[in-house]
């Protein structure tokens, strides 16, 4: 069962990257990406936690700086949207 639940935590990991390098243009998208990232190495995290038979108190921690993470990135997609009127990355013209 550990073999199991390693493999879909690997699984899940990678998924969220292939999804984060398709989706770059889109705001939103990689931002749930990265999301489902941090879920699979939470999961991983917990994983390991529990076949040691350590206190999950990292693990909470870890939850606590991924949440933060969240809020940033959706401040950001909010003052995005509010100037720009929409989060795709080729119609920023940034660098002119």
């Amino acid at each position: 069962m550990l073999i199991f639940s390693l493999g879909f935590s690997v699984f899940m990991y990678f998924a969220g990257l292939i999804s984060f390098t398709i989706k770059r243009k889109h705001l939103l998208l990689m931002l749930l990406s990265l999301e489902f990232i941090i879920l699979g190495l939470y999961f991983n995290l917990y994983l390991y936690l529990s076949y040691f038979n350590f206190e999950y108190f990292f693990g909470m921690i870890f939850l606590t700086m991924s949440v933060c993470e969240g809020a940033l990135g959706l401040s950001i997609l909010v003052s995005l949207i509010r100037t720009h009127g929409n989060d795709y990355y080729h119609t920023f013209n940034v660098l002119w």
